[in-house]
């Protein structure tokens, strides 16, 4: 069995869920658009839509747009999408506001450099940016303001956190919060300092939980992220997690956290030590994380992002309680059949047994673990779930485990008509045929996977 980090029971928790009043769950980042409080698969006709807007390694007066649909395999939107006047543009933060435009906010000048204002900017479709202001931040004697991140909080109100230096000591960081004090984003309350964090802290990240608020932040002596918890905005927080807690290992910076489709949370940080970009999961609201593992396609060429997810039109449409035939995108003779309870890739003709074409015929029901997926039963009612990362087919006993490891995400595929099926309980991770087996791989993020693990669904052989 392949070994998987501690997991409660999805059905037990969005029962606990729904006990809960609406306010009791506030995902502090982007309400109404980071997710809901029993986060889920997308609904039938939509899509799931993460959106980045990173500075690059190679040149820090640009930024690029990419979007990914499982929050692991991000592409290309646009290249050289937005350069500020002032030529310089690092630590982009990004979200949607409540009048439908998208936001950034970002480090205006270089590390060298004193740096006193923050950039805005806006765009009404994420690619397309128009330069708003600078602002300079009240703070006396300032020297540095950077890495700034939008905050939303329960009740709606936008705020920057931004990490700030003064002259008397211009390599010492502290986090402080300003609230915007006008819909338009152009009127700011003073900075306050965030309580409890303390100096020589930078890149402090924020999200919400109910009443307690999460703070992920840069100790710049340790090189190490850390982790503590208040029940107020401004604190005090106390740092709980210190050190190597999470196994990310050291000189990482500007984590930025958000919520998966299954109601794990995911962390983005910079490994700058090492020049890659990572991303570690946890599905026990922080406690432990999974070994952090390299974005693909962008590892080494963005720089310190955060993320806006979404939910959009688009997406798979794929009819339950119906009897269904699955054809490889790239190998059009070949269907999924179940052999001697395994899933593998065979050719399936007009001409097969009456056996091979029922063996590679399946009912689409809606996920064990998530009605907002899919789960694939045979003639026999077995399920195909994953096990030791291959394909199978067994019965269903009854437990979380086996529900989540039956339950897949569609996700648009590589061919017209096609889809890609993201596994529940390991995200980024697809249902993709290597020698003509069906096994579960994490992404690559090059065309060929993608075309390993697009399937066209047809109607059933038998």
């Amino acid at each position: 069995m392949s070994t998987r980090p501690p997991t409660p029971s999805r059905r037990a928790l969005l029962r606990a869920m729904a006990a809960l009043p609406a306010s009791a769950l506030v995902l502090g980042e982007l309400p109404g658009l980071l997710g809901t409080a029993a986060a889920a698969a997308p609904p039938s006709g939509s899509a799931t839509r993460y959106t980045i807007v990173p500075f690059l390694d190679s040149d820090d007066g640009t930024v690029n747009v990419y979007e990914s649909d499982d929050a692991t395999d991000f592409r290309l939107v646009r290249s050289s999408a937005y350069t500020p006047p002032a030529n310089r543009i690092r630590d982009a933060s990004v979200f949607k506001h409540t009048d439908g435009s998208y936001y950034l906010t970002y480090t205006t000048h270089t590390w060298q450099d004193v740096s006193t204002t923050i950039g805005f900017a806006r765009s009404s479709d994420r690619v397309n940016w128009t330069f708003l202001y600078d602002y300079t931040v009240s703070i006396a004697n300032l020297s540095r303001a950077w890495a700034p991140e939008w905050f939303v909080d329960g009740d709606g109100s936008v705020h920057v956190i931004v990490s700030c230096s003064t002259a008397d000591n211009e390599w010492i960081f502290t986090p402080y919060v300003m609230k915007a004090t006008n819909s338009a984003l152009t009127a700011w309350s003073s900075p306050t300092a965030l309580s409890g964090i303390g100096a020589n802290h930078i890149d402090t990240y924020i999200v919400r939980i109910g009443t307690t608020y999460h703070a992920f932040t840069k100790n710049e002596t340790a090189k190490y992220i850390e982790y503590g918890t208040a029940s107020s905005l401004t604190g005090p927080y106390t740092i709980s997690k210190t050190g190597d807690w999470a196994g990310w290992g050291s000189y990482r910076e500007g984590p930025s956290v958000v919520r998966l489709d299954n109601g794990a949370w995911r962390i983005f940080f910079d490994g700058y030590g090492d020049g890659a970009y990572y991303y570690s999961d946890s599905r026990d609201t922080f406690a432990t994380w999974t070994a952090p593992k390299a974005l693909p396609v962008i590892s080494g060429t963005a720089r310190h992002f955060t993320v806006v997810k979404e939910t959009v039109p688009g997406g798979v449409t794929l009819p339950t309680s119906v009897s269904r035939s699955f054809r490889s995108a790239n190998y059009t003779t070949r269907y999924w059949q179940e052999q001697s309870s395994l899933l593998n890739l065979p050719v399936v003709t007009g001409s097969s047994t009456t056996a091979a074409k029922q063996a590679a015929s399946f009912t689409v029901v809606p996920g064990l673990a998530d009605s907002g997926a899919f789960s694939f039963r045979d003639a026999s009612g077995n399920y195909l779930r994953h096990y030791d990362f291959r394909g199978r087919f067994d019965a269903d006993d009854g437990t979380s485990t086996f529900a989540e490891d039956a339950t897949f995400v569609a996700r648009t595929g590589s061919a017209t008509g096609s889809v890609r099926f993201e596994s529940y309980n390991y995200p980024g991770h697809y249902l993709r045929h290597y020698d003509y087996q069906l096994r579960l791989d994490v992404t690559d993020g090059t065309d060929l996977f993608r075309q390993d693990s697009s399937f066209v669904p047809v109607s059933a052989w038998a």
